[in-house]
């Protein structure tokens, strides 16, 4: 087994594709496929996440009490981001859904993309795959949203977005 090096952003990346297939049985090539992430890297992460206790050994079964601490506690203190400039993109954060209904704001934030459909401040995704594997998937595009409240939103919107990750996750 390779030394532990810490954490990557793709691995939460990772975790939460997983959780977003509800229990459906998955394969790492598929994660690969769908996340456009090497197969090697995805095996790594898994690795990376069954040492930090985040998924079983057997790299079958989420641990998602740990994950939801770990995004509630540590995400915005690991992966933190600033709002960046003004540009085209997809909505992410308290922009995106399930928050867009709840949070009415005159700030956007987006994922840079060029077939973006609104403008607001830049927002870097965990990993720069994550905007196209988002079109694909409406509950891991939620995921993901919600991760970059917790590294980016204001207390009521991190609030928010713990209770809707608990809802999702839990």
């Amino acid at each position: 087994m390779k030394k532990h090096n810490g954490m990557r952003p793709h691995d939460i990346v990772i975790l939460l594709k997983i959780a977003s297939k509800e229990n459906k049985p998955w394969l790492m090539k598929d994660l690969s496929y769908e996340l456009g992430i090497s197969a090697s890297e995805v095996s790594e992460s898994l690795n990376r996440s069954a040492f930090a206790g985040l998924i079983t050994q057997n790299k079958k079964t989420l641990m998602r009490m740990s994950i939801l601490e770990f995004l509630v506690h540590g995400l915005k203190y690991v992966y933190p981001q600033k709002p960046g400039s003004i540009l085209r993109g997809i909505p992410t954060a308290h922009s995106a859904s399930p928050l867009k209904k709840e949070i009415m704001s005159d700030e956007s934030f987006v994922w840079p993309y060029g077939g973006g459909t609104i403008r607001g401040q830049a927002i870097e995704p965990l990993h720069p795959k994550v905007p196209e594997a988002c079109l694909k998937d409406p509950l891991f595009y939620e995921f993901m949203a919600l991760c970059d409240t917790l590294r980016v939103g204001k207390a009521r919107e991190v609030n928010m977005a713990k209770e809707e990750l608990k809802k999702r996750l839990l």
